[in-house]
C-alpha cells in the first residue's frame, strides 16, 4: 500500500497570537498563512485577535493587521474594488478576492486565510504568478491582424461585441486556476482555465485575424484538453465568470474544423 507524506518543512506549525487590545467591541480570530524565505523554516499559522467594529471586507481586516498589529504581514493589494485581482487568496476555504469578501458573508467563527492553493509562496499571502503569466503570454492576448490598419479603429457589431461578455471581464486574479484539479497535477503544460478563457476571448473576436493560429497552439492533449470540466474554475471565480464554457466553446471550435 502506497504512503504519501509532506515534507516536514512543508508542514505547517503552530504561530504567535496576538491578543486583542484592551476595549475592543467585537473580537473575531483570523488564523493567517505566514512564511518568510529569508527566515525560511516550516510556515505557520499566526492568529490575530481582531476588533472588527467598523470593518466591512476581509481585506479591511487584515490591513487592520499590517497598519495596527504586525506590520511584517505581507499580502498584494491595490484596488480595493474587485477590478485588479491582486488579493486573490484562500479566505475559509475558497479562492477569492479579499477586497470583495464581506465578513458577513463568511460562517460565525474563526477565520482562516491561506495564499493561493498548489502555486509557490513568495511569502505569506504573495502567491508565485510569474508561470501563470508566463502562460498568459504564450496565448498572445492581443488583437491580431494581417489587413492594413485604416484611418479608424476597426468596427464591430453589436452582435460581434455581445460575443465577448462573460469573456473580458476576467481579471486574472487565478483564482480559478488555482482551484482546478487538473492544473494542481499538469501546471507545466495544462494553460488552466483562466489562460483558456482568454485565449477564448480572443478567438471569439470578430476583429481578429489569427484564430487558425491560435487553435493550432491550443490543439494539444495537455495545453486543453487536460480540462476534465471539473467546474471548480467556474464555481471559484469571484467575477461570476465561466471559464468552463469558454473551454467548451474552444474544443466546439475545434471539433469543427474537422467536419
Amino acid at each position: 500500500m502506497a504512503e504519501f507524506n509532506l515534507p516536514k518543512i512543508s508542514r505547517i506549525q503552530k504561530g504567535k497570537r496576538y491578543a486583542a487590545k484592551p476595549g475592543a467591541r467585537k473580537v473575531r480570530n483570523f488564523h493567517v498563512y505566514r512564511w518568510d524565505p529569508d527566515i525560511g523554516g516550516n510556515p505557520r499559522m499566526d492568529v490575530y485577535e481582531v476588533d472588527v467594529s467598523g470593518s466591512v471586507m476581509v481585506l479591511d481586516v487584515l490591513l487592520k493587521i499590517k497598519n495596527e498589529i504586525d506590520s511584517t504581514l505581507t499580502l498584494r493589494r491595490s484596488c480595493r474594488e474587485g477590478v485588479c485581482g491582486s488579493c486573490s487568496m484562500n479566505i475559509d476555504g475558497e479562492n477569492t478576492l479579499a477586497c470583495t469578501k464581506g465578513l458577513d458573508e463568511l460562517p460565525p467563527g474563526d477565520v482562516k486565510i491561506y495564499p493561493l492553493p498548489h502555486m509557490p509562496v513568495v511569502k505569506d499571502l504573495v502567491a508565485d504568478l510569474t508561470h501563470f503569466y508566463a502562460q498568459y503570454t504564450s496565448i498572445r492576448p492581443w488583437l491580431q491582424t494581417t489587413t492594413p490598419a485604416g484611418s479608424r479603429e476597426r468596427l464591430q457589431s453589436p452582435e460581434d461585441r455581445q460575443k465577448l461578455d462573460g469573456l473580458y471581464e476576467c481579471i486574472l486574479c487565478a483564482c480559478c486556476t488555482a482551484s482546478c484539479p487538473s492544473y494542481w497535477w499538469n501546471s507545466d503544460r495544462f494553460l488552466g482555465p483562466a489562460v483558456l478563457l482568454q485565449a477564448y476571448r480572443w478567438i471569439a473576436d470578430s476583429r481578429d485575424e489569427a484564430t487558425s493560429e491560435r487553435l493550432d497552439y491550443l490543439d494539444d492533449p495537455f495545453r486543453l484538453y487536460r480540462c476534465h470540466t471539473i467546474m471548480n474554475g467556474t464555481n471559484a471565480c469571484p467575477k461570476g465568470l465561466n471559464p468552463a464554457k469558454a473551454i467548451a466553446e474552444i474544443k466546439k471550435t475545434l471539433a469543427g474544423r474537422l467536419v
